[in-house]
Order: structure tokens, then C-alpha cells, then sequence
């Protein structure tokens, strides 16, 4: 298989409201914005994150009316410790406090309207130890 890009797709109940709180709080483009479907771009071609209407026609049955839970998306920026200040100031739902991992990652996690998770990460160097204890160093 060949892909030209990847997306993922949530049911929501709102698709305007939860379309703003991505496009305000993610900083995200809208590229589709219909009454039953949005789509929003993350600034590179073919990456996108989109919301469906739960109970629409276009979702399979006995998805239409399934909650996102046990799900989440990974956003990678340049610095999680500005993005978490910024969004603690904006009032988004903070889940986990900024913290450094020795595997490579220093993030946090949020919550968006609709009790998606979403896990804001910044690529650190693992620890020396990490990297030994999994055969890396």
C-alpha cells in the first residue's frame, strides 16, 4: 500500500464547537468544515485530524453511536514546556503534568471538550541507563 497521507477520525456530538476548540487551542487549519464533518490540517499536506457526527449515515453501524474512549493522537513539537504554559493559560484540561521520560519524551497530556486524549510531545535524548537496559547504547 502507497499512502498519500493519514488521518484520524473521531464521533462527536458538536462538530462546530469541537472544530473551534481544535482550531483555537491546537492551532490547527480547518480545511472541510460541513454541518456533520470537519476536517483540520496540522500544516503539512496529507496529515489530518477529523470529526464526524455521531449517528450520521457516512459511519458504519454499530459505530454511530460509539464514544471515543481508549483512544488518543500524539501531537510532536518543538518545545512541550511552552505549549504546556500556553494551554494551562488558555484553560485547557491539563491531564498530566509536564514530565521528562528517560525513553525519549518530555510531554503531557490533555483533554479535549469532547474527553479525547491528547498527548503533546517533545523528542528529548533517552537516559544513558535506558538506552543500555534496552540493548541501545
Amino acid at each position: 500500500m502507497q499512502l498519500s497521507g493519514f488521518g484520524a477520525c473521531v464521533l462527536v456530538d458538536d462538530i462546530a464547537e469541537t472544530t473551534a476548540w481544535w482550531k483555537r487551542h491546537l492551532r490547527l487549519t480547518v480545511t472541510i468544515e460541513l454541518d456533520w464533518f470537519s476536517s483540520l490540517n496540522t500544516g503539512v499536506p496529507g496529515y489530518e485530524m477529523s470529526f464526524a457526527k455521531r449517528g450520521h449515515k457516512a459511519t458504519p453501524e454499530p459505530w454511530r453511536s460509539q464514544e471515543a474512549a481508549g483512544s488518543m493522537v500524539g501531537f510532536m513539537v518543538a518545545d512541550a514546556a511552552a505549549e504546556y504554559e500556553r494551554l494551562r493559560g488558555e484553560g485547557v484540561k491539563i491531564v498530566t503534568e509536564l514530565v521528562d521520560e528517560e525513553f525519549g519524551q518530555r510531554h503531557f497530556y490533555i483533554e479535549d471538550l469532547n474527553g479525547f486524549l491528547i498527548d503533546i510531545i517533545e523528542v528529548i535524548p533517552p537516559s544513558p541507563e535506558w538506552l543500555a537496559a534496552n540493548g541501545l547504547a
